[in-house]
């Protein structure tokens, strides 16, 4: 589903939810998003439909619409986010602050979403990725497990090369991450 946008007479972007349905999984204010990024799911009539920002627009999040709440109520006039697009990060576009240490450092791939990572498809199975791995755009580079769903999480992002070498895979297997936290430190390959 496609959220509208406006922009307002101080330069923030207002997003607006596209329709009737409760909305979750909402970005911390303060977080940094990139363009395209995931902005949680609308839930409608008991199905989710994943919510995420127009190519065009990114910026960090100065205010989010029923923070604090798991499911908000919403509809076509709700504003769910306001968005300063002046404080766009560049390569570490999605990273919280706490891990401004490692953005700095060279290329990192960020959470999508909150939920617990795996670094393999099953136990018995080999890691999608290890140390000193070149990755492509596209390539699975482990799991997400949010509420008992097991999510493929994909390398991409339009601020990070097409190829690149894992440097460093920063959560352990099976650890609990924010959206936003570093899985990855990259080099270009």
């Amino acid at each position: 589903m496609k959220v509208r946008i406006k922009k307002s007479a101080e330069g923030l972007v207002h997003v607006f939810g596209p329709g009737p349905g409760r909305w979750r999984g909402a970005p911390d204010v303060g977080a940094p998003l990139a363009t395209g990024a995931a902005i949680g799911e609308l839930e409608v009539l008991g199905r989710l439909h994943p919510l995420a920002l127009p190519k065009t627009v990114g910026g960090v999040v100065v205010e989010v619409f029923g923070a604090g709440h798991a499911r908000v109520p919403v509809d076509h006039a709700t504003l769910l986010l306001q968005i300063d697009p002046r404080a766009q990060t560049g390569a570490g576009a999605g990273a919280s602050e706490e891990h401004a240490e490692a953005t700095t450092a060279g290329l990192v791939f960020v959470s999508p979403m909150s939920g617990r990572f795996y670094h393999r498809p099953s136990p018995d199975k080999e890691s999608f990725v290890t140390v000193g791995d070149t990755i492509v755009r596209g390539a699975a580079i482990g799991l997400l497990e949010v509420m008992k769903t097991f999510n493929r999480i994909a390398y991409s992002g339009d601020d990070l090369p097409e190829r690149a070498r894992v440097v460093r895979i920063v959560p352990e297997d099976g650890a609990d991450v924010s959206r936003g936290d570093v899985l990855l430190e990259l080099e270009p390959a």
